[in-house]
């Protein structure tokens, strides 16, 4: 039994931080982005790389970045929820 809950608490971390992890990285390149606006004569560079980002995300959720966001976060936590999957089945065979 203590196999299983192991397997589901890898399963269940896994999800969530690569549910995250997509958030955290258009977070943090928009907040970048943002902040070396502030600098004289970039100010032109960042908006338009800004506005490509957010574009991005819009044609992911059907024209809301918030939207396409979710849906790119989603798709990540599917794909480390299988990676980890196969990761425990590899171990079970080797073992």
């Amino acid at each position: 039994m203590t196999v299983m809950t192991n397997f589901l608490r890898s399963l269940v971390l896994s999800i969530i931080f690569s549910f995250v992890a997509p958030m955290f990285l258009f977070g943090s390149v928009l907040l970048v982005l943002s902040l070396v606006g502030y600098i004289p004569g970039l100010q032109g560079v960042t908006e338009v790389i800004t506005t490509l980002i957010m574009e991005f995300l819009a044609i992911f959720g059907s024209g809301t970045p918030v939207g396409g966001l979710f849906v790119i976060s989603l798709t990540c936590s599917f794909v480390g929820g299988l990676f980890d999957t196969y990761a425990y089945y590899r171990y079970q065979i080797l073992r």
